[in-house]
């Protein structure tokens, strides 16, 4: 069944739902509700939320109207056969620093998606342009309340901004901004730092600008840009070292003290790699706020840690002694290695192995985008535990494959020991005290 030009065909009607009590069919055409037209999945919640739906329906190409009483905001039951009812959007621009555009020839096509689709952002988190939205579409945003949005601000510079995203659209985003706050919703903001391009006064600038917009921004995540060793006919990028480090960290702690004064906020948050660059010590954990800008890798660190620390605290000394090997990214191995030593007074002797990324190169560290190729050139003739154990974000979301595409299976046959992935520092400690 494809998408209807004039509607959304129905998949599915749920068993026991308001829509199946009321007698819609799967096969029959959503065409609007209340007298609104149905879009997309943000409009059929925003229109489904209320007490009483007219539903305009097309029923084997003949028209039905139907009228339900249901609770409010009880779920109508319909299903359709994609989950945003549309087509994702997909990015327009040609970011200097794409990290798609960095990736190997051959990768997996899921790979290589570019989207950039403000309903993803609402539903997922997912962060956006908004250069791809219409002023009709931006409209829409701010009649259905969607909030909070996550946007890729980089620079609010309107020069800076079309030069790094390569796009003519790209400079209208303080507009667009200014609009949201007025409209009362907010959103959270993310800048990829590149050097000699969006840093020093650029930088200042744009912290300037959002800071303006606080508290409709919410948060600022400040994060280094990628750098992989498959960059030929790409524009040069330069990246930070441990000095140029030190030097951002310098530049925006007293940006988090001035907005912490004013917003009982820090507001600027640097993502986790540029203590690590800079060999500085982390922040503490209440200095992330709840960890809001994670997915950036602000704090991720320092989660782990309290999680793994709590758990810790329940455990007693192991009966028998265990000797572990736990493979993980280089940037974060002396953090780890660190951490670990707390385990000596447990039974517990950890080897940190860090896992050099051969297969992306550049500045890729994170354990994250470790594939099983480089596990296997690192780990080949090194000792190792039974099982050997990993952080799960080495795998993909729902299967256990690398980014390379081997399998787990694949890279313990290869090394000859299980492989046991972890979540989370609680989940590390249950599987280190396992007897």
């Amino acid at each position: 069944m494809k998408l209807c030009a004039n509607g959304q065909p129905i998949t599915f009607v749920e068993h026991s739902s308001p829509a199946e009590r009321k007698g819609i069919r799967a096969g029959d055409v959503l065409l609007r509700i209340n007298d609104t037209p149905v879009l997309d999945l943000i409009d059929y919640e925003k229109l489904t939320a209320e007490r009483v739906l007219k539903i305009n329906l097309l029923r084997e190409n003949t028209p039905l109207e139907i009228v339900l009483h249901k609770d409010e905001y009880e779920p109508l039951g319909l299903c359709f056969e994609t989950t945003l009812m549309s087509r994702m959007q997909t990015c327009k621009n040609h970011c200097i620093f794409c990290f798609i555009d960095q990736m190997p020839k051959g990768v997996r096509s899921s790979l290589k998606v570019k989207d950039d689709d403000w309903r993803m952002s609402f539903i997922m988190g997912n962060y956006v342009t908004l250069t791809n939205v219409g002023d009709a579409e931006f409209s829409r945003i701010l009649e259905r309340r969607v909030s909070p949005l996550y946007v890729s601000v980089h620079a609010t510079d309107p020069e800076i901004r079309m030069k790094i995203m390569r796009n003519p659209t790209a400079g209208r985003l303080m507009e667009r901004l200014k609009a949201l706050k007025d409209a009362g919703l907010s959103f959270h903001t993310q800048i990829v730092l590149c050097r000699n391009l969006n840093d020093g006064k650029i930088l200042e600038r744009t912290l300037t600008d959002l800071v303006s917009l606080a508290p409709a921004c919410r948060s600022i995540a400040i994060v280094p840009v990628g750098v992989t060793r498959f960059r030929e006919g790409l524009f040069p990028l330069c990246t930070f070292d441990a000095e140029q480090s030190e030097a951002v960290i310098r530049q925006i702690e007293p940006w988090q003290k001035t907005c912490l004064d004013a917003f009982d906020t820090r507001l600027v948050f640097l993502s986790d790699e540029w203590y690590l660059n800079a060999s500085h010590s982390l922040p503490e954990p209440n200095a992330y706020e709840g960890y809001e800008q994670i997915e950036n890798g602000v704090g991720l660190l320092r989660a782990f840690e309290e999680d793994f620390r709590y758990a810790l605290s329940e455990r007693l000394p192991r009966k028998a002694k265990r000797s572990v090997t736990i493979a993980g990214g280089t940037a974060a191995n002396p953090f780890f290695r660190e951490l670990y030593k707390i385990l000596i007074p447990y039974g517990l002797d950890v080897t940190t192995y860090p896992i050099p990324n051969r297969w992306m190169g550049g500045n890729v560290h994170v354990a994250g985008l470790v594939t099983g190729q480089d596990l296997i050139e690192e780990l080949h003739d090194k000792p190792l535990s039974d099982p050997l154990l990993i952080p799960h974000n080495m795998l993909r979301e729902t299967e256990n494959v690398f980014l390379d595409d081997m399998t787990l299976s694949d890279v313990e046959n290869t090394l000859g020991v299980k492989i046991r992935p972890f979540s989370d520092g609680t989940e590390l400690i249950s599987e280190l005290f396992e007897e």
